[in-house]
């Protein structure tokens, strides 16, 4: 027999049944019976009728209870373009006929998926860590053995699957202090001021909610280049800091101007408390790489206008134009002397997603962080801490990235060659993105300088402006929308990083394999002369 609770459980499994619209399976209680007819106690409708009414209740959460900082952000390189492009895709599996037979995804700088080959030595060390048995395999070069073995030394229990300190793992973060000296030549980098994180991002999100504070006019203002990359607006909303825009110089290849500098701060003082000024360099969107010079006048006005300094420079192994070099910002404050490099608060930041690696999907990556008050670095860790740690599998990339083979170890001529291919051809692919839209009608191309995108100027006309008002859509986003209808080319409206009113851009990364590039680049050419036609 079923005692009464049990029986009153079945009831509630049967009432559920019921009320999911499914023949439930109610021993005792309810038996189909032979003619196909099902009999229901009166107690188990009533328990039913109750479910749905209690199915139909309101949401706790809605637009309108969520947090409105999160409903504020906005994501440009994932954003509507991206959600139409992956419908389209669907369509095209569907065997649904377009004039196009596949969507390229030139929206998003994920070398890999564009094609772009591992680095073996990067891969080799990754899995020996992954899976040690392989340390006895002949197959693997003993240089990679040598750092996966002491990678695994600094792993709780010899294992990746450890979780490491929040910190990350003391001997890459040494690895990573030593790569910095050897790249700024010579200039001093302290372990301790190491922070492995999920990815740059996560390390620029971490420091911003530290340093947001203050409400009304004393609320943190956060200076940011316009174009930007969209992270930064993003983190921004989310913590309900004031964004603060400067803009880059595009009739001058799109140079930092310090008197725009000291307009923008000087604006920002009426409304906000400015404390924080974001650079990129080598630049994302825009592809610039800053002099020598303009890094100097950027460290002298943020020590003279007490401003934090973030430098994004994820891009520094991406530089292509005869005449540039990349300058850490690190290197460029050591060297203007101790009453900067003492004073200035810098955080820097570097990753295993771009330079010639293209390891997106580790979420590897680092930031130095010097000056810091004590009493704050002891909280920057207890910050950390709440998400534990990093990926440790994207720490042991990142070592890889900063302590690859040297010359006389086994694996170094295939690395750097490996190395050098893979920068080549971003080079060739630059210059080839440049020259190919300066000969369209009605499209300017600053010359790429560095990363691995284009942001080209595009003239959109009068008539196309007016319909995509109808639309309710930004200018350049109806172009964007227009282009990936017509060829199946996903790039991202230049409204979605920021740009001066009036002028319109999108953002296109040169990943592609050079055929493929070629051919998208003809696609755009064709499309925008059609476009121009169409609305002139």
């Amino acid at each position: 027999g079923v005692g009464r609770s049990g029986r009153k459980d079945m009831a509630l499994r049967c009432a559920a049944s019921l009320a999911a619209g499914r023949q439930p399976r109610c021993p005792r209680l309810q038996r189909p019976a032979r003619e196909g007819t099902v009999r229901w106690s009166s107690a188990a409708k009533a328990s039913a009728v109750k479910i749905n009414e209690k199915a139909s209740r309101e949401k706790i959460l809605t637009l309108e209870s969520m947090n409105p900082q999160v409903k504020a952000v906005e994501y440009a390189v994932r954003g509507p373009i991206v959600l139409k492009a992956g419908e389209i895709e669907k369509e095209l599996r569907k065997g649904i006929k377009k004039p196009f037979t596949e969507v390229i995804k030139a929206n998003i700088g994920d070398a890999h998926a564009m094609g772009q080959r591992p680095i073996t030595f990067l891969r080799q060390v990754v899995a020996l860590c992954t899976y040690p048995n392989l340390l006895d395999s002949p197959s693997f070069p003993e240089d990679a053995k040598k750092r996966a073995r002491r990678i695994l030394q600094g792993c709780g229990g010899n294992s990746l699957g450890s979780y490491s300190a929040s910190q990350g793992i003391n001997c890459i973060r040494e690895d990573v202090a030593s790569y910095i000296e050897r790249r700024d030549g010579g200039v001093p980098a302290d372990p301790d001021n190491i922070y492995l994180t999920t990815g740059a991002s996560d390390g620029i999100a971490t420091i911003l909610k530290i340093l947001v504070s203050g409400g009304g006019k004393s609320r943190t203002g956060v200076m940011i280049p316009i174009p930007q990359y969209p992270l930064y607006s993003a983190a921004i909303s989310e913590l309900d800091a004031i964004q603060v825009n400067y803009y880059l110089d595009e009739e001058n290849c799109w140079a930092l101007d310090v008197n725009e500098l000291r307009r923008s701060l000087n604006e920002a003082k009426a409304y906000c408390n400015p404390k924080v000024l974001c650079i990129i360099n080598p630049g994302n969107p825009t592809g610039q790489v800053q002099n020598r010079k303009c890094i100097e006048d950027v460290i002298h006005f943020a020590w003279e206008e007490k401003l934090f300094l973030l430098a994004d420079e994820v891009y520094q192994d991406n530089v292509y134009s005869e005449g540039c070099q990349f300058h850490s910002f690190k290197k460029i404050l050591y060297e203007m002397g101790p009453e900067y490099y003492n004073n200035v608060e810098l955080a820097s930041f570097h990753s295993t997603s771009k330079g010639y690696m293209g390891e997106c999907g580790y979420r590897g990556g680092y930031m130095e962080v010097i000056n810091l008050h004590p009493e704050i670095k002891g909280q920057l860790v207890k910050l950390l801490s709440v998400r534990l740690c990093p990926p440790v599998s994207g720490q042991a990339a990142m070592d890889i990235v900063v302590n690859p083979p040297i010359p006389g170890e086994e694996s170094y001529s295939q690395f750097i060659k490996e190395k050098e291919s893979v920068l080549n051809n971003l080079a060739k692919k630059a210059k080839l993105t440049e020259d190919m839209f300066n000969k369209v009608p009605g499209i300017h191309c600053n010359p790429l300088q560095g990363a691995m995108y284009a942001f080209p100027r595009i003239f959109i006309p009068s008539k196309a402006i007016e319909e995509a008002k109808s639309h309710k859509m930004a200018p350049d986003m109806f172009y964007c929308m227009k282009l990936l209808e017509e060829t199946g080319i996903c790039v991202v409206p230049g409204s979605g990083f920021g740009q001066r009113e009036g002028s319109y851009h999108f953002r296109m990364t040169i990943l592609p394999p050079v055929e493929k590039l070629k051919i998208l680049l003809e696609k755009v050419k064709d499309f925008h002369i059609k476009f121009l036609e169409k609305y002139a």
